[in-house]
């Protein structure tokens, strides 16, 4: 895990700030925060938990993910591999056995690739759909 890296974070999240039309006023009441705590988060004085960040993210209708690669808690790939998966955890056009399956076909592309992880996190794609065989759901 990087190191924080706060001064970005301020200047990243006072520019999604500016971009949303919000004062700092707005978005500390939007996001629960208090407004001389996030002035501080703005200025890079203060290193926001995951908590926060995730509070402020959903006040600014961005991602989470996008937030804790500017303070540094991850990088870039780590972000897209997670935003992948919850884009397909979030699908409500597909069942929870769809789900998994496209979760297990998604790591084994990635292993292939170099790119997957030894352990899936969250256990997302442990297997738990059964088979290995895609089939249509008997609705």
């Amino acid at each position: 895990m990087a190191s924080l890296n706060v001064g970005n974070l301020g200047e990243y999240l006072r520019e999604q700030r500016r971009n949303a039309q919000l004062s700092l006023r707005q978005l500390s009441e939007a996001a629960g925060v208090s407004n001389p705590y996030l002035s501080q988060i703005e200025r890079g004085l203060r290193k926001p938990s995951a908590d926060i960040l995730q509070q402020l993210a959903k006040a600014l209708r961005i991602s989470a993910e996008t937030l804790y690669v500017q303070a540094g808690m991850l990088d870039e790939r780590e972000r897209e591999e997670l935003e992948t998966r919850g884009v397909i955890l979030a699908d409500p056009s597909i069942n929870e056995r769809q789900k998994q399956v496209l979760l297990q076909i998604y790591e084994s592309f990635r292993k292939e690739n170099g790119l997957g992880t030894e352990e899936t996190e969250g256990g997302d794609a442990s297997g738990k759909a059964g088979g290995s065989a895609v089939t249509p759901p008997s609705h």
